[in-house]
């Protein structure tokens, strides 16, 4: 008789301890679910928002591509370009007076055709999304001869001489209606590179590094509405 009751008093405790166990097993396996799927849910977003930015990219590099093969209009009498600066060189060869700025009457038709052409280039180029272009006018200035001691003592003196050089060509181009900062979507800045920057000519070649580069950079995206 005693045996029959401790046998049932086990079972009757047996079954609700078992039924708690399961029950608790099955509250922890749902934490997990949840909390598995949030994750899921959250590293799904994740891809989503960073799949939408490589298609944005995506397509702006394929403006840049294409603008990049526009510009290539610009080569032939009036500009070069240099593919290892990715930039273009003005062909127009304007040769200063030794430590002047003034552009000489010789050399300022050239110089007008150069600029109209850049600017009809620019205002052509076709793009699917708005574009903004860097249009970077650098001057620079040639060393004196070897052993000149101005090379050493004028050389920041030669950084403000190719930057007025730069200067009155902008200025140049703005007396003849030719005003880049008017045209919506272009930002022109000047600059001086006067004995530095790269690609410059040496040797007996040393005197063409009197010359202006120009570099275009577009910017692909929404314009601001400043």
């Amino acid at each position: 008789m005693n045996n029959s009751t401790n046998s049932r008093e086990s079972s009757d405790f047996f079954w609700p301890s078992y039924v708690d166990l399961m029950t608790s097993l099955f509250v922890v396996m749902l934490v997990l679910f949840v909390y598995s799927f949030k994750l899921f849910k959250d590293r799904e977003g994740e891809l989503k928002r960073a799949n939408g930015e490589l298609k944005v990219k995506a397509a702006e590099l394929e403006q840049i591509t294409k603008i990049r093969r526009s510009l290539q209009q610009l080569e032939g009498k009036y500009f070069k370009y240099d593919p290892a600066n990715e930039r273009h060189e003005l062909l127009v060869p304007v040769q200063f007076k030794s430590g002047r700025d003034e552009i000489q009457d010789a050399y300022k038709p050239a110089l007008l055709q150069a600029g109209r052409r850049l600017r009809t280039v620019l205002k052509n180029i076709k793009t699917d999304q708005p574009v903004r272009y860097l249009v970077i006018v650098e001057g620079m200035a040639a060393r004196y001869p070897q052993g000149d001691p101005r090379n050493d003592y004028e050389q920041q003196a030669t950084y403000q001489l190719s930057y007025r050089r730069a200067l009155n060509l902008l200025n140049l181009w703005k007396q003849n209606n030719l005003d880049f900062t008017q045209d919506r979507g272009i930002e022109l800045i000047i600059g001086g590179s006067g004995f530095f920057g790269t690609g410059r000519y040496s040797g007996v070649r040393e005197g063409q590094n009197k010359r202006f580069l120009i570099q275009v950079i577009p910017k692909v995206g929404r314009m601001s509405s400043k």
